[in-house]
């Protein structure tokens, strides 16, 4: 006689898929989030393009049109993953205009060039006005020879 195999406790749960509004409702997902608050696009681009574990690249095509993407590797708990993701155009050419993110050594090919996209090193800003030195007290003379074991 065969045997019965639970498959039940086989399968794998597999997350929901996410409701998706639209933008074009006068609602809260229509109404643009301030500029620079966390969660917005720019923060969220930035943050993916200065984590040194995600490469991102923008390539430039023959006909002006630019792609920014990045790697996502597979995430074991959810099972996504394992593609290219593109990043928002507008948002990487405003970052990349304020100096926020610079672009690497061209790679050409006859479709296309490319560029390692990395976040842009920031100087410390200068002081406001220069440290004052303090003059120092003279060191006063040693007496005797130093002994060193």
């Amino acid at each position: 006689m065969l045997s019965t195999v639970d498959q039940a406790a086989r399968l794998v749960a597999l997350p929901a898929p996410r409701n998706r509004s639209s933008r074009t409702a006068a609602g809260p997902a229509a109404r643009p989030r301030p500029q620079g608050a966390p969660g917005t696009p720019a923060a969220d681009v930035l943050r993916i393009v200065s984590d040194p574990r995600t490469p991102t690249y923008v390539s430039g095509h023959a006909n002006g049109r630019r792609r920014y993407s990045y790697w996502r590797p597979i995430d074991s708990t959810t099972g996504l993953g394992g593609c290219y993701v593109a990043l928002p155009t507008d948002e990487c050419d405003a970052l990349h205009a304020a100096g926020r993110i610079t672009l690497g050594d061209p790679v050409v090919d006859p479709h296309r060039t490319t560029y390692r996209v990395r976040a842009a090193v920031r100087t410390p800003a200068a002081p406001a006005r220069p440290a004052v030195r303090t003059a120092e007290p003279p060191a006063a003379p040693l007496r005797g020879r130093a002994r060193v074991a």
